[in-house]
């Protein structure tokens, strides 16, 4: 391998860790949002994320690949649903950190890839293998001791495991540049977005002009949602999927730290729960390792 080659690989790593680190303590911003509604965020990070996007895609040349996507009506209608899956899945992650549920967030964010291998093999017929029937086994598990022995569907995991997971699968379908993808997104959710913060200005309930730093707060949500995705997207490009997928367990780790940390409700059923969910991670982590060294070997056959 020379030198530039893994020079590249190493930025491509550095960048793939920030954008997962900084996901993961994205609760902590959100936490200083409490001030707001979980509607009202996702208002404000649809509205400052459009113009960061669109600046992102000029100075890579892009926009006339973003406008591209016109003439494909099948791309703009895959765009529209997720869309809605996205929105659905930005309020659910607000709401769970601005109710104290960051654990329930974690939990969904461990389960999403054990669900996505499942879509896979259904709908996509991938291969399963020993250790990803184990690692979907294990999951199902977590969640059912979840329901039985603490008493609580995890609604809020779930919701957002799903909505991820099928948000991910109609991604992979349009096959277009996160960037492209994400900018038509925000842009069918814009007129929504400008209209719903105008009622709630008009009726009382808006916080941008209360003070400076509540603004400043509110317009940091673009950043938030465009600059993990910068990162992401260099990162997948110079790493092996494989690599991406163990490097996404980053950031559910460091929320469920900072739901620990925060005081939330962690008793021995919750433990149960984690521990099974974990093992099921482990199981999914050794199946991509092992897939990632039988591919490295028939590329070095080759």
């Amino acid at each position: 391998m020379s030198t530039d080659t893994t020079t590249d690989m190493r930025r491509a790593l550095a960048a793939g860790m920030t954008g997962y680190l900084l996901w993961g303590i994205s609760p902590l911003y959100f936490q200083t949002l409490g001030f707001a509604s979980a509607v009202e965020i996702i208002l404000h990070r649809v509205i400052w994320a459009v113009p960061l996007l669109m600046a992102s895609l000029a100075l890579s040349g892009k926009l006339r690949a973003a406008l591209g996507v016109l003439a494909d009506r099948r791309t703009l209608l895959t765009l529209l649903a997720t869309s809605v899956l996205i929105s659905i899945n930005w309020w659910g992650f607000v709401f769970a950190v601005n109710t104290g549920h960051v654990l329930q967030a974690s939990l969904g964010y461990y389960i999403n890839p054990l669900m996505s291998v499942a879509v896979g093999v259904i709908i996509l017929r991938e291969p399963l293998g020993p250790w990803r029937i184990a690692a979907i086994a294990l999951a199902a598990l977590g969640v059912a001791n979840q329901i039985i022995t603490v008493g609580q569907v995890p609604w809020i995991s779930l919701m957002l495991a799903t909505t991820f997971t099928a948000y991910g699968y109609l991604r992979k379908v349009a096959a277009v540049d996160g960037r492209v993808g994400l900018l038509w997104e925000t842009l069918f959710i814009l007129p929504f977005a400008i209209v719903g913060l105008g009622w709630l200005q008009a009726s009382g309930g808006g916080h941008f002009f209360e003070t400076p730093l509540q603004a400043g707060l509110l317009m940091a949500s673009g950043l938030i949602t465009v600059v993990p995705l910068l990162l992401y997207t260099i990162g997948v490009r110079g790493l092996r999927l494989s690599t991406m997928g163990l490097l996404q367990f980053t950031a559910p780790s460091i929320q469920f730290a900072i739901g620990i940390m925060s005081g939330e409700t962690f008793e021995t059923g919750h433990m149960i729960t984690f521990a099974l969910i974990w093992s099921g991670v482990g199981c999914f982590a050794w199946s991509q390792m092992r897939r990632d060294r039988k591919l490295a070997a028939v590329e070095d056959a080759g």
